[in-house]
């Protein structure tokens, strides 16, 4: 039970406060470069070539899905995901990603 509180409660408002304080580091450091005083933080990035922590990570996710679909990974695809043909939306491809309900991963 302690295990399960700890999951719910206590990680993920840990793990937010964390990517905050990254992101809070990464805003002033920004500010500290030459000529990026009074830049909007975003002109900053593009500027510096920098992105977010949230499109670092999202990128990141982008890349290991792509290796995981590819073989390139140890991941075993279909332990996390199973594809469904019966997805209704015919604008999108012939099949939907979707999360198997048996998932071993990190909790």
């Amino acid at each position: 039970m302690t295990l399960s509180l700890c999951k719910t409660l206590v990680r993920p408002h840990v793990e937010y406060c964390s990517k905050e304080l990254i992101e809070k580091i990464q805003h002033r450091f920004t500010k500290m470069i030459k000529n990026m005083e009074g830049k909007l933080y975003k002109d900053r990035l593009r500027f510096l070539s920098l992105c977010t922590l949230k499109e670092r990570q999202n990128r990141q996710d982008l890349i290991e899905l792509f290796k995981t679909f590819k073989g390139l990974s140890r991941v075993i695809i279909d332990e996390l995901f199973m594809l469904d043909e019966n997805t209704k939306d015919t604008r999108r491809s012939l099949f939907e990603i979707k999360e198997n309900s048996v998932h071993q991963g990190c909790h």
